[in-house]
């Protein structure tokens, strides 16, 4: 039997969990994170609230071992877990996000909300500052491309030179805002 294309899209990558107690594969918590996200569910409460409502469907259409389903908690702790970078240039394959002659490419840099860690006494996480990405949007389709991680103590000046060059694009039209648009350019 064939997997499903969103599984495949995931099965490869690194699952960085242990594997004592693991209940449900990575590559189905991950597939069921984003369909709830394309489904228009915010935050993992709604989550949670999508997967119980749809409950039989999504065990007919995965079969996942004894029936189960993942929970919104164990999606959460696989994704704190996950190298995100690999998540989205993933995504971006499997949805075959590129962007074509012609388009423009608005970019800007934002802070993930909450992705800050500054509590020292959870010894499950590290504390580490917050992850600053830049990101690029195919303005006439509306779809985003995988987005670029920042180095710390930097900031998206010196990053989208970077990115530009990563994404080596020719015949497209890049928009920034304000910020990028300094006296003396970054080199």
């Amino acid at each position: 039997m064939s997997e499903i294309a969103i599984i495949e899209a995931f099965a490869d990558l690194p699952d960085p969990r242990r594997g004592a107690g693991q209940r449900h594969r990575q590559a189905l918590c991950l597939a069921l994170f984003t369909l709830a996200i394309a489904a228009g569910n915010r935050g993992f409460l709604a989550m949670g609230d999508w997967l119980k409502a749809y409950r039989d469907e999504l065990v007919a259409l995965f079969a996942p071992p004894k029936d189960r389903l993942p929970s919104y908690s164990t999606i959460r702790r696989v994704l704190l877990c996950t190298n995100y970078e690999e998540y989205s240039a993933r995504l971006a394959r499997f949805f075959d996000i590129r962007p074509l002659p012609g388009e423009m490419i608005a970019t800007d840099g934002k802070v993930l909300r909450g992705s800050y860690q500054l509590e020292t006494d959870n010894p499950y996480s590290e504390p580490h500052p917050a992850i600053m990405l830049v990101s690029a949007y195919i303005v006439e389709r509306g779809l985003i491309l995988e987005p670029y991680q920042v180095e710390s103590k930097t900031n998206e000046i010196t990053a989208l030179p970077e990115l530009i060059t990563r994404m080596a694009l020719q015949g497209v039209i890049f928009a920034f805002d304000a910020i990028n648009t300094q006296k003396k350019p970054v080199s």
